[in-house]
């Protein structure tokens, strides 16, 4: 039998015989609090109604378990051993109507993958919760895990007396020796099923809404998170953009909340940000916050709430049929946690985190080899495990932001209304989109599709102008280009925005502006002919379309000497994302990016776009400046955060920020004895709270350039000896640059897995630190050497995690690459999903050489 990985004809095939009426899943999690060998499984019993439209013939349950207690099809027993593979169980002779019953020990995850089991070490507290997008239910509970083979569950869990057990649907009356049972849910997919157990901290709310009909909606909240966390727990924020949420769905969508309650569970040791799974949110717990934050990690969480909540219609009531339509839940939920944010809460400036971050990962994901159009070929689960990415999430996002610029924001809408009550716990394909899009808006939908969901890559719009001889505009026309990889010209709807100062002293403002759709390769804009010459014209201005913005000549000296004067966040966030595109592209030098983020970046007011910006700059200073250039480079950057450090408004979301990039480029020994000099309390910067959180952030540099010791860390994890500082602490001991330390940290990520993702995930962080080039050399042949091994041993997110995180990037040099490229030649066999990973790796050490190459042009700076 075909093993783990579930193909998509096979999914089509049994897509085409079953049809599934109902599942009734029996847990027993109580063995969660033994101790040892007792704490690695627990009991799964699920009984499946289903029909087959073919009777007599055969198909498969899946399942990932370590043993099989009994198969019953229709009231016959089947024997495990004959049956079960370890991945499927077979089922032969299928009758019209069928009942399958599969008593299974489950194993319990450390890996965040199915049932993950948790223990608190600062209270020894057990905690669990489910996640399985895209097909980890199968770890525990037997069912046909494809996303549209969509049936009713019934879930019943017996937990330790006194724990919290939650599931998709409420409580159905009070727990009996520990025994839950939960309201039948709606029709859902396998993957959005859930359990959350543990002696969680739980705090409730009530969501009530009247509408025009005279029908009142009540919709019970909870918020829960450890109860390590509880001090921290802000749980009335949570509820307050919840509701705003929820209001602004109700206002746009026109079909109630449809899975009764609502809970929002923060978890540890979560692989992702959130998931959907429909009235039993999981979002990692990390957005508790343990100490101040700037107010875009309060922005960003209200986001990823948003996202969540957009699902329970794009994804969870509506679901697409297979992988390949992905995007028509992730791309969709990923514009309404915008759309949302910046229309029904506090955090008016989402549009703009937007353009800033959330695009810049769709630009890098739609220039490497693997990229793909929005609607994917997904030929199998481990195809679909890599698309959770860039192009799914914020490409498709941007392509929707563009739709709504091309087809008008209530065709839109009411296109999303229509698909609603079409399609209402069904599954469907881009057609059925499209088609009510058609209708709303008027728009051939199909050419639209054609262009921006169903081809891959990027385009570039540059402005091209010429002048009078009195300095007004002759004609201004936008150039699209388009890369030889992919080469499609799109229809772009943009804004084309001129600016200038009113005087020698004032901000650039914009005092032209002009709607234009962009066709082929070259664009006029006859109302814009006449105007006086701009300092600088943005081609995207309003960021309506997705593309890669340049500059002439003129606006680019304009943006070098006065990027900072722009007075429009939204236009300011736009260049500093094209001056990185260009950064990224090898078209500017690196030095010359970090001089503006020297110059302008302390004048930055967007809270989100600064620390973009010092994201980006990092990345700048140690994967594109010239290795000659570099120490200089550095020792100017970390001069220029600790001057912003020192001026920023005590207290402030800035000063925070520039702390925190401070630290980051700390190396000359004067930084460092300033760092130190924070922690131990000798040195001081008014209004700077070096809370716990900022501590560990300090004391990673130290560790990594050999200042604190292990007893520095251990003394640290002493003062926070809870789930969070043991994380912190095995990353700042990754760090330190001792050659038996780096051999440890290997063996315990690559020769062993004891450990659990989350140390997988702290490990890998602190192991590759940029001043460690020559430490870490000798490992980019054993990266090359265990990464095939990896993949087939380890769980795909372990693996993915591994390879990823492993991969010698710090190594920017030509033998690192030739090393790609020769276990690339040397492995056509190897899966297409590690294959895709290491070329996507091998793709960002090419273009660092590129970007290398543009610096060291650039020759010595003064």
């Amino acid at each position: 039998m075909p093993g783990e990985n579930l193909s998509r004809d096979e999914a089509r095939e049994r897509g085409r015989l079953l049809n599934v009426d109902g599942y009734d899943v029996a847990l027993d999690v109580r063995s969660a609090v033994d101790r040892g060998a007792q704490a690695a499984t627990f009991r799964s019993r699920t009984t499946i109604r289903f029909r087959c439209a073919e009777p007599g013939a055969s198909s498969f349950a899946d399942l990932l378990a370590p043993s099989v207690r009994s198969v019953t099809l229709n009231g016959r027993e089947l024997d495990p051993a004959a049956v079960f593979d370890g991945t499927r169980i077979a089922l032969d002779g299928l009758a019209a109507q069928n009942t399958l019953v599969v008593d299974a020990d489950c194993a319990y995850s450390r890996t965040g993958e199915g049932l993950h089991r948790f223990v608190d070490p600062e209270d020894g507290e057990v905690y669990l919760y489910t996640q399985y997008e895209p097909a980890d239910a199968r770890r525990v509970f037997a069912n046909f895990e494809q996303p549209d083979l969509k049936a009713p569950f019934t879930f019943e869990v017996t937990a330790p007396e006194g724990w919290l057990v939650l599931s998709n649907g409420a409580q159905d009356g009070a727990a009996e020796a520990g025994r839950h049972r939960f309201a039948t849910t709606r029709p859902i997919s396998t993957y959005i099923t859930a359990v959350v157990a543990g002696p969680y901290h739980y705090v409730t709310d009530t969501y009530r809404r009247a509408f025009k009909d005279g029908v009142a909606l009540e919709i019970p909240l909870g918020a829960l998170c450890r109860k390590g966390l509880a001090r921290h727990f802000d749980a009335d924020d949570i509820f307050t953009v919840t509701k705003q949420g929820l209001d602004f769905f109700h206002d746009h969508f026109d079909f109630p909340y449809p899975f009764g309650k609502y809970d929002q569970a923060f978890v540890p040791e979560y692989n992702l940000g959130a998931m959907e799974n429909p009235g039993c949110v999981t979002f990692r717990e990390e957005f508790v916050f343990r100490g101040k934050v700037t107010e875009a990690s309060y922005e960003r969480r209200a986001n990823v709430i948003l996202h969540e909540m957009a699902h329970m219609w794009f994804g969870d009531l509506v679901t697409m049929h297979w992988w390949d339509d992905l995007w028509l839940k992730e791309s969709y939920a990923d514009f309404m946690g915008s759309f949302a944010q910046v229309g029904a809460t506090r955090f008016t400036d989402g549009w703009i985190t937007f353009a800033n971050r959330r695009k810049s990962w769709a630009y890098r994901a739609d220039q490497l080899p693997s990229t793909h159009p929005v609607t994917a070929d997904i030929r199998d689960l481990e195809d679909a495990k890599l698309n959770f990415d860039g192009i799914t999430y914020a490409k498709g996002a941007s392509v929707l932001k563009q739709l709504v610029a091309y087809a008008g924001q209530e065709a839109f809408l009411e296109g999303a209304r229509r698909y609603f009550k079409r399609h209402a716990y069904g599954n469907t394909r881009l057609t059925d989109l499209l088609s009510v899009l058609e209708e709303t808006s008027g728009r051939d939908m199909a050419a639209w599709s054609r262009a921006w969901l169903q081809t891959a890559g990027v385009n570039s719009l540059t402005p091209q102008v010429t002048y009078d001889s009195q300095d007004r505009i002759t004609e201004l026309a936008v150039v699209q280009e388009a890369s030889p990889e992919h080469p499609e010209l799109r229809p772009h709807r943009v804004a084309v925005g001129l600016y200038r100062r009113l005087d020698a002293d004032s901000a650039l403002v914009r005092y032209a502006r002009a709607e234009v759709d962009v066709s082929g390769q070259r664009t006029p804009v006859p109302e814009l002919a006449g105007a006086e010459r701009p300092e600088l014209i943005l081609v995207n201005d309003e960021d309506l379309t997705y593309c890669k913005t340049r500059f002439d000549e003129g606006s680019l000296a304009t943006l070098r000497a006065r990027l900072g004067d722009l007075r429009d966040p939204l236009a300011r966030a736009l260049c500093w994302a094209a001056l990185w595109g260009l950064t990224r592209d090898g078209l500017m030098p690196a030095r010359d990016f970090l001089d503006l983020v020297r110059r302008f970046a302390g004048a930055e007011t967007v809270i989100g776009v600064l620390q973009s910006v010092h994201g980006q700059v990092e990345t700048a200073l140690e994967h594109y400046t010239a290795p000659e250039h570099r120490e200089s480079a550095a020792r100017a950057l970390s001069e220029g955060a600790l001057r912003e450090l020192r001026v920023a408004d005590p207290g402030s979301g800035h000063q925070l920020s520039w702390a925190r990039h401070f630290a980051t480029v700390a190396t000359t020994p004067a930084d460092l004895q300033l760092l130190t000099g924070l922690l131990d309390g000798t040195a001081k910067i008014d209004g700077l709270d070096v809370d716990q959180e900022l501590r560990w952030a300090f004391l990673l540099p130290l560790a990594a350039h050999g200042v604190a010791d292990e007893s520095v860390i251990a003394a640290e994890l002493a003062r926070d000896d809870t789930a969070s500082g043991k994380r912190h602490q095995v990353r700042c001991l990754a760090a330190r640059p001792a050659a038996g330390g780096k051999a440890e940290c290997w063996a315990d990520v690559v020769e062993s897995d004891a450990l659990s993702n989350a140390l997988v995930e702290a490990t890998i962080s602190g192991f590759a630190q940029p001043a460690q080039r020559e430490l870490l050399a000798p490992y980019t042949a054993r990266y090359f050497a265990a990464i095939e091994r990896i993949w087939r041993e380890r769980s795909i997110e372990i693996a993915m995690s591994v390879v990823r995180g492993l991969f010698p990037s710090w190594q920017v040099d030509r033998d690192t690459l030739a090393a790609a490229d020769a276990w690339l030649a040397e492995h056509p066999q190897a899966a297409p999903a590690l294959r895709r990973l290491v070329l996507e790796e091998r793709d960002d050490l090419a273009r660092a050489l590129r970007a290398q190459a543009c610096d060291e042009a650039a020759g010595p700076r003064p």
